[in-house]
């Protein structure tokens, strides 16, 4: 096999099957940036769902936190 990747580091797959996908949105690089389009969109159908009204001045982060409690509230969750 060539050396196409002289620094070794890899991203994807570790071959790890128990390692989680998900990363907790406090140690994300983006966190803190205002949440995206299709965050704010998903969190408005929830919300109504759920019959909540939520503020939305929020980051990504903050956002994704939101949709994981609303979608448990709603019972949309994926557990």
């Amino acid at each position: 096999m060539s050396d196409t990747n002289p620094t070794g580091e890899t991203l994807g797959a570790t071959g790890d099957a128990d390692s989680s996908a998900e990363k907790d949105p406090s140690t994300w690089v983006t966190g803190d940036e205002p949440m995206t389009a299709p965050q704010r969109s998903y969190i408005d159908t929830l919300a109504r769902e759920a019959g909540e009204e939520i503020s939305a001045d929020m980051t990504k982060a903050e956002a994704s936190e939101q949709i994981d409690r609303l979608q448990e509230k709603t019972g949309r969750s994926n557990d």
